[in-house]
C-alpha cells in the first residue's frame, strides 16, 4: 500500500515538474529572443499602475534580461532536477507573485495580454489568470515533495548545467540586442506580406458598436439610440459608443505613412512592384546616430536606382529638424504610429527593405547593409540584399538545438554512462570482497575441522 502512494506521488511530482518546466523554458526563451519586446511590456505594465516614467529605459531592459534569465533557467533547473528543493521552492514564489498579478489583469484590464510568451502565444487576460491558477497548483505539488524529482545529471554534474544555461541565455539576449531577434513572432516579419496582413478575410465577423445619444428639449434629458432617434425638435447634448463584439481584427491594423504634408501615402508605398527602403525610428531624439553614413549611402544609391526611401517616425517637427542638422539627412519623413513602428523592428533606428507590400530585410542599427562601390552600380535583384534569406526558421532551430540541447543530450548522456559505470564498478568491488570473505570463511571452517 505505501509503495502504490510513493509512485503515484512520484508520478505526480514528475509529471507536474516536467510541465511547469517546458513552460517556464518557452516563456523564458521568447522573452530572450525579443527582449526589446518584453522591455515594453514591462513599461506597459509600470503605466497600468501609474509608475510610467519612474524606471529609466536601462532599468526596465535589465529587469527584461534578467525575467527571461530566470524564468529560462528556472525551468531547466526543473528540468534536470537540478538543487531541487531551491529550485521548487523560487518556482512556487514567482507562481505564488504572478498569479495575484493576472487576476488583477483578468478584473481590471489594463492592457490587452500579460506577455507571458511575447509576440509567440498571445493569451487573454483570463487565459492567463487559468493558466498561472494550474501552474501554481503544480508549483504547490513540486514543492511539497521536490525529492521525489528523478535526475537527469548527477549532483556531481550539475554545476556544468547551470554555467552552460545562464550563459546561453544571456548570449541569446545579448545577440538580440545588438542584433534583431533570431525568431521574429510579429506580422513584419521577413517575408510577410503587409498587405495581406492589413485585409479582412472574406465573411469575418465585424465588430459591432452601439452608440447612445443625449438629446435635450424643454430642460429634460434623455438618451436615444438609432432605432428611437427622435425629430428636430430635440438638442443634441453628448453622444458615446460601446463596442458590444470585437469581431475580426487583422494583425496589421495601424500601419501608415503620413507625410509632413499631411498626405497619406501608404497605399502608394504598399502598391510600389518597386523595392522601398524604409528607415524606423519610433523617436528620433532617442535614435542612435552613429551610422547615419550608412544611411546616407542606401539613400544616395535608392536615388540612383530610382527606389524609394522614407524615415518613419513618430516624433515632433522639432526633433525631426534635429535629426536633419545632426545626419544630414535629405529623404522624406513620415509620421507613423509609435506602437507600430516599435513593432515592425526592434531597433531604433532600423531599417526594413519592402517590395510589393512584402518585407523582403530588416538590419538594425549595428548591422545596416554596406553598398560597396563596386555595387553601387547594380539594382537590387541582382544583389544578395535584395532577395528573401536562406535563413530560415528550420535552419535556426536546427542551429538552436546543435548549439545548445545536443551538447546538454550529450552531457546527460555521458553523466549517466558514468554513473552506471561507477555502478558496476562498486557492484564488483562488492561481489569481489564477498568472494574473499567467503573464501577466508571457507578456509577458516576447514582449518577449524581439522
Amino acid at each position: 500500500m505505501r509503495s502504490d502512494r510513493r509512485i503515484i506521488s512520484r508520478l505526480l511530482v514528475n509529471t507536474c515538474r516536467l510541465v511547469l518546466a517546458v513552460v517556464f523554458i518557452l516563456s523564458g526563451f521568447v522573452k530572450a529572443v525579443d527582449p526589446r519586446g518584453t522591455q515594453y511590456k514591462i513599461e506597459d505594465y509600470l503605466g497600468a499602475m501609474h509608475l510610467g516614467g519612474l524606471l529609466p529605459d536601462f532599468a526596465t531592459l535589465t529587469l527584461s534580461v534578467g525575467l527571461a534569465s530566470l524564468e529560462f533557467c528556472m525551468g531547466i533547473f526543473l528540468l534536470f532536477a537540478i538543487r531541487r528543493r531551491l529550485t521548487s521552492r523560487m518556482v512556487l514564489a514567482i507562481m505564488a507573485l504572478m498569479t495575484p498579478l493576472t487576476l488583477w489583469l483578468a478584473l481590471a484590464n489594463p492592457i490587452s495580454d500579460c506577455g507571458c510568451f511575447g509576440d509567440a502565444l498571445v493569451l487573454t487576460n483570463w487565459q492567463t489568470l487559468w493558466k498561472n491558477v494550474v501552474l501554481l497548483a503544480m508549483a504547490v505539488v513540486v514543492a511539497w515533495k521536490p525529492l521525489e524529482m528523478f535526475r537527469f545529471v548527477s549532483r556531481t554534474n550539475q554545476w556544468i548545467v547551470i554555467n552552460y544555461s545562464a550563459l546561453f541565455i544571456l548570449a541569446v539576449a545579448a545577440w538580440s540586442l545588438y542584433d534583431l531577434p533570431q525568431f521574429d513572432f510579429r506580422p513584419y516579419h521577413v517575408g510577410a506580406s503587409i498587405r495581406e496582413g492589413m485585409e479582412m478575410p472574406e465573411g469575418a465577423e465585424q465588430p459591432q458598436f452601439e452608440t447612445t445619444f443625449i438629446l435635450e428639449k424643454d430642460g429634460l434629458q434623455k438618451e436615444f439610440t438609432l432605432d428611437n432617434y427622435p425629430d428636430s425638435t430635440w438638442t443634441f447634448v453628448d453622444s458615446r459608443t460601446v463596442q458590444l463584439t470585437e469581431g475580426y481584427v487583422p494583425p496589421i491594423h495601424d500601419f501608415s505613412l503620413t507625410t509632413a504634408d499631411g498626405d497619406d501615402i501608404t497605399e502608394e508605398v504598399l502598391k510600389d512592384t518597386s523595392y522601398t527602403f524604409l528607415l524606423v525610428s519610433p523617436w528620433l531624439e532617442k535614435a542612435d546616430d552613429s551610422r547615419f553614413d550608412l544611411i546616407n549611402e542606401v539613400y544616395e544609391y535608392s536615388l540612383e536606382h530610382g527606389y524609394g526611401f522614407y524615415c518613419l517616425t513618430s516624433s515632433t517637427e522639432e526633433a525631426q529638424q534635429l535629426w536633419r542638422e545632426t545626419t544630414g539627412a535629405e529623404y522624406p519623413i513620415c509620421l507613423t504610429d509609435p506602437i507600430t513602428l516599435k513593432t515592425v523592428i526592434r531597433s531604433n533606428p532600423g531599417l526594413v527593405l519592402i517590395k510589393d507590400g512584402t518585407v523582403i530585410r530588416k538590419w538594425s542599427h549595428n548591422n545596416f547593409p554596406v553598398i560597396e562601390q563596386e555595387e553601387a552600380q547594380l539594382p537590387l535583384e541582382r544583389m544578395e540584399i535584395g532577395s528573401l534569406p536562406d535563413d530560415t526558421v528550420p535552419g535556426k532551430i536546427i542551429r538552436l538545438l546543435m548549439w545548445f540541447v545536443l551538447p546538454l543530450a550529450l552531457l546527460t548522456l555521458a553523466d549517466r554512462l558514468w554513473t552506471w559505470t561507477g555502478w558496476l564498478r562498486r557492484k564488483r568491488k562488492e561481489k569481489k570482497e564477498k568472494t574473499e570473505e567467503d573464501t577466508v570463511s571457507l578456509t577458516t571452517n576447514k582449518e577449524e575441522k581439522q
